[in-house]
């Protein structure tokens, strides 16, 4: 061959492009970003409009609505999925894999520059490209230190100003978020009893203290230019000398009716941790970037602020979550596989040759092939994480194949006396041929796994670049530095097989087995026996691992109508209470950290062990605790690898249509169902019922209009009434506060209706007299997907059972129940890990079969036979039985393996790895033919001088990922599935492929015969 001859020409050119492959290689390592897991994520953006004192009802109508219109129709958007809170609208927009996102921020930005018009006080919508499901790689906790008294909820400004813009400055952080502050406004409480006796009419108020500065433009006075500037807003300290009215010749204040001060907003949140009070920052990671990096420059942040700003306001900081903990014990664990998987390989290697040389030559295309891979990995722009390190372990015993079928080639033709020289030439290239097949396959296999979009292909792109560049960089070792120097390493060398009896008696034996007699016993039972075994235990189809980040997370629907002290005195101080012991170290497992955090529309609370591997622990515990808190639906879990909390092995039914009441009715149907067919709680989003309770004030029309008021009157003098009303915004220098006119404190529906109005037509006039106040329930939260009002369950599946399972039982069990009493426009979808399953289940078994159809082709027309290579592709069954039978053996002793779509790709990456054995006798035996051998002597032939090289390239490549399988420790879940489909099916199928090909081939042996 011209590629070997030019290597065995200039031996010093060969070993200085592999010290330059080995050199940029180091290089591309330490300049890969280091992380997790490839990039797993659909593209998305979210929209957040702040409206505050807002009911649902008010944001879906004023905001959602006229958002989702503009939004209608946006190209690439897959999924509009909106949430109306109190006080706040949200909508994230799912984008289909591949969109560009820069344009479609700008297409975003621009629609909604066509809503209409916005609520007075509603604030301007916030666009983030980060994502609704995006999760953090770090959590802080900010609390105050010893003898510092003063509530640590005052310090948001504070914690924005310092902590938050700083963590954002860190390269590679995308954003931060804080949680558990209040922030200030300047509030205007007035006395509605003073009011109504002076006359005030709370209307005037709003006109009087809206006054804003206005610019009267510029004049010339001699040979200056003066700006003419009107200071008309009020400051703070101003606003107890304005003049409301005159009574009697003398001036009403606003002192005289109100007080002004700067206070925190009311509480709608609070975080306790380790059974304090506290805030917590985070931070999220921008695409693409190492995190280990990020993270160094977090901590960097965190000891500049701890020993400067922070220090000097009395405040401590502590980091509670590191993703990049597991991410250094992933790698580590994985790295130490591969190191390991290394050394197994060599010692099969240096068993069959019992030569030193001949083994360190082979074990060259090691290091040649992981760090030329860790070049292109650099150049394609890719990632080194836990995938693609376990890429590297599986082309281990992959790329010593090419190199162990060289050399054994050039070792047997010195054994039979050819010179070094001639035994190099001629080695590789009565070798090449085949070589090139079982590379091409190899790397034609991963084709259509690289160009898939969806998140199969994100998730396998990085293993599928790894295997098959160093499997071409197999190829070109095998072909010019192995020959390069076995020619001058082995030239004094005396080879000799101390085996060769071995391969003999195999040879005959598998000769006789596959004698006419047993020829088609073998050929039917191989056939088909693997068809019926993979048909019976072939496991249920599961999405994605969870893994053990040793964080347990639980979601918490507080009572209906609970307010936020009622939820800190009823349920933070119980979990305080209850975990105290735990952090202490009194009872068992220990807690290293745990929050519990308490908002508006629900609670969530997470919880850390000091011994990851009994986190798992955790669970019952906190779903004891929860289920002690009465009228309150949660449940524990442990947070996924993927995606964000709350992600992992989840269902989503969503039930639709127009009628609220109905689709609650039919929600709470399918609740009990999940819960008699689960025996597990479903997460009701947004809930079961209408029951927040609700204050409803309908107007009186005649006596609004009577006293001189109409509705819009009425429905702002009520704000002021209840939350506040905002009435101005007031810059202090620094920032701007939200200036609100609000009511002294009320405490029942009948006081609300017995306080006194001023109205200019009808005296004083109580607020009752004015509208009725009804005692109602309405939702705390109204949800819509794709613009129709949704409700629904999430589905935590229970450990063990897969998701496809799962979707089989809730259709049998759950759909039924919903359906009986879902109305005629309403309907069901499931999404979530169901929807992404069927996704990827139809992605991957098309990639799969045209892996199949490529290898065909392409081993057809390197054979030139389509007969051939239809031989080899009979040895697939073998394979696949194989990996079927190792799941179902590692359920069977209790190794819980589902098949996720890790453990998928195993059978991809196995089609490549089983036709390379069936290649080599095909190959070989149509060659004897050509040179003359009759059909049963080349079959012979063939098996005896293939099967040194075929059990030696298939024990380096079980050796080689045995570690993977078998070592426990962190990330090890997302590829012992994985391992174990390509341990299982290369054993099963090299085994019986000795048996099947062989009587395949000899097949009409009796009419072929030698010329």
């Amino acid at each position: 061959m011209t590629l070997t001859r030019l290597a065995l020409g200039n031996p010093v050119a060969v070993a200085v492009a592999f010290i330059l492959v080995v050199l940029f290689g180091l290089i591309s390592l330490s300049r890969l970003p280091i992380q997790l897991t490839p990039e797993v994520q659909e593209p998305e953006i979210s929209i957040s409009t702040t409206w505050r004192a807002a009911a649902p009802e008010e944001v879906e109508s004023e905001i959602i609505e006229p958002q989702e219109d503009a939004l209608r129709g946006l190209p690439g958007a897959t999924r509009i999925l909106s949430e109306a809170n109190r006080g706040q609208g949200r909508i994230n927009l799912t984008f289909a894999v591949g969109t560009d996102m820069r344009r479609a921020l700008l297409e975003v930005m621009s629609r909604l520059n066509r809503v209409a018009r916005y609520p007075a006080d509603a604030d301007e919508p916030v666009i983030s490209s980060v994502g609704g499901d995006s999760r953090p790689v770090a959590w802080f906790i900010v609390k105050p230190v010893a003898g510092n008294e003063r509530d640590i909820a005052g310090y948001q400004d504070y914690v924005e100003e310092v902590i938050q813009s700083r963590f954002e400055r860190v390269p590679g952080v995308a954003m931060s978020e804080v949680r558990g502050g209040r922030e200030n406004e300047l509030r205007i409480t007035f006395d509605p009893y003073k009011a109504a006796s002076l006359g005030i009419e709370l209307p005037e108020v709003v006109e009087l203290v809206g006054a804003e500065d206005v610019s009267a433009g510029f004049a010339d006075v001699g040979k200056r230019r003066y700006t003419l500037r009107y200071t008309g807003a009020y400051e703070p300290g101003d606003f107890d000398e304005m003049i409301l009215t005159w009574r009697e010749g003398r001036p009403v204040y606003l002192r005289d009716v109100a007080e002004v001060d700067v206070k925190m907003v009311d509480r709608s949140s609070f975080v306790i941790q380790n059974g304090q009070a506290a805030m917590a920052v985070n931070a999220h990671r921008e695409t693409g970037v190492n995190v280990l990096e990020v993270m160094a420059g977090l901590r960097q942040a965190v000891d500049e602020l701890r020993a400067g700003p922070l220090k000097r306001a009395g405040l401590g900081i502590e980091q509670v979550y590191d993703e990049t903990v597991y991410i250094d014990n992933s790698i580590a664990m994985v790295a130490n596989n591969l190191g390991l998987g290394v050394l197994l390989a060599i010692g099969v290697l240096w068993w069959f040759f019992r030569k030193f040389r001949a083994t360190l030559m082979v074990a060259l295309a090691i290091p040649a092939c992981i760090l030329g891979s860790f070049l292109i990995l650099d150049a394609a722009g890719r990632t080194l994480n836990v995938i693609s390190l376990a890429g590297l372990a599986f082309a281990v015993g992959m790329v010593l194949d090419a190199a162990i079928v060289v050399l054994e080639n050039i070792v047997r033709l010195r054994e039979q006396g050819e010179s070094p020289e001639t035994a190099s030439a001629k080695g590789a290239g009565q070798v090449w041929g085949a070589l090139l097949a079982s590379t091409a396959t190899t790397v034609a296999i991963f084709l259509p796994v690289v160009f898939l979009e969806d998140e199969a292909g994100q998730l396998f792109a990085d293993l599928a670049l790894t295997i098959a560049v160093a499997v071409c960089f197999s190829l070109l070792v095998a072909l010019t530095v192995l020959p390069t120097t076995a020619m001058t390493w082995l030239r004094r060398a005396k080879l000799e097989d101390p085996h060769h009896h071995w391969w003999e008696a195999m040879s005959g034996a598998i000769m006789r087995l596959t004698g006419p007699g047993r020829r088609l016993i073998w050929i039917a039972g191989l056939l088909t026996v693997p068809l019926i075994l993979v048909y019976f235990m072939m496991p249920k189809a599961d999405y994605l691992p969870e893994g053990n980040r040793n964080l347990v997370f639980s979601f918490i629907n507080p009572p209906p109508g609970a307010n936020i002290d009622y939820m800190e005195e009823e349920m933070g101080k119980q979990v305080a209470a209850f975990m105290a012991p735990y952090v202490a170290g009194e009872q068992q497992p220990r807690v290293d950290n745990y929050f519990f955090v308490a908002f508006a529309n629900g609670m969530f609370m997470g919880a850390r062990t000091v011994d990851p591997a009994r986190s798992g622990e955790l669970i019952p515990l906190i779903n004891g605790l929860i289920a002690s808190f009465p009228d309150t639906i949660g449940f524990a879990f442990k947070a996924s690898l993927f995606g964000g909390l709350g992600g992992g092995r989840a269902i989503e039914i969503d039930i639709q249509g127009r009628d609220l009441e109905a689709l609650l009715q039919a929600a709470g149907a399918g609740f009990m169902a999940v819960r008699e067919a689960f025996g597990t709680m479903p997460r009701p989003l947004p809930g079961l019922e209408l029951a927040e309770p609700e204050l409803r004030l309908q107007p009186k029309e005649r006596r609004i209009a009577e006293v001189g008021w109409d509705r819009g009157d009425m429905g702002g003098i009520l704000r002021a009434l209840g939350d506040g009303l905002f009435v101005a915004d007031y810059f202090d220098g620094e920032q701007r506060l939200d200036v609100i006119l609000r009511s002294d404190k009320w405490t029942t529906p009948e006081e609300l209706a017995a306080l006194p109005l001023a109205t200019p037509a009808g005296g004083i006039q109580p607020v009752g007299e004015l509208v009725d106040v009804v005692r109602t329930a309405g939702p705390n939260q109204l949800r819509r997907i794709d613009r129709r009002r949704t409700v629904t369950l999430q589905v935590r599946l229970p450990e063990g059972m897969s998701v496809e399972e799962g979707l089989d039982l809730i259709q049998a069990k759950v759909t039924p129940a919903i359906e009986a009493v879902l109305p005629e426009d309403g309907f069901i979808q499931y999404s979530g890990s169901a929807d992404k399953l069927k996704t990827t289940l139809a992605s991957m078994s098309g990639a799969f079969l045209l892996a199949i159809a490529i290898l065909y082709l392409l081993i057809s027309a390197l054979f030139r036979s389509f007969k051939d290579s239809l031989l080899v592709l009979l040895t697939i069954p073998l394979a696949t039985v194989g990996g079927v039978a190792t799941l179902f053996m590692m359920n069977l002793v209790g190794i819980k393996q589902p098949m996720d779509l890790l453990t998928m790709i195993g059978f991809v990456i196995l089609l490549g790895l089983v036709v390379n054995n069936a290649i080599l006798l095909v190959h070989q035996t149509r060659a004897a033919e050509r040179e003359g051998l009759a059909r049963r002597e080349a079959v012979e032939q063939a098996v005896h001088l293939r099967l040194r090289p075929i059990l030696m390239s298939t024990l380096t490549s079980l050796f080689g990922m045995l570690p993977l399988l078998l070592m426990p420790g962190a990330g090890t879940e997302l590829y012992r599935g994985l391992a174990g489909v390509i341990v299982g099916g290369l054993a099963v199928s090299t085994l019986f492929t000795l048996i099947l090909l062989p009587s395949l081939l000899r097949i009409g042996e009796d009419k072929v015969v030698g010329s």
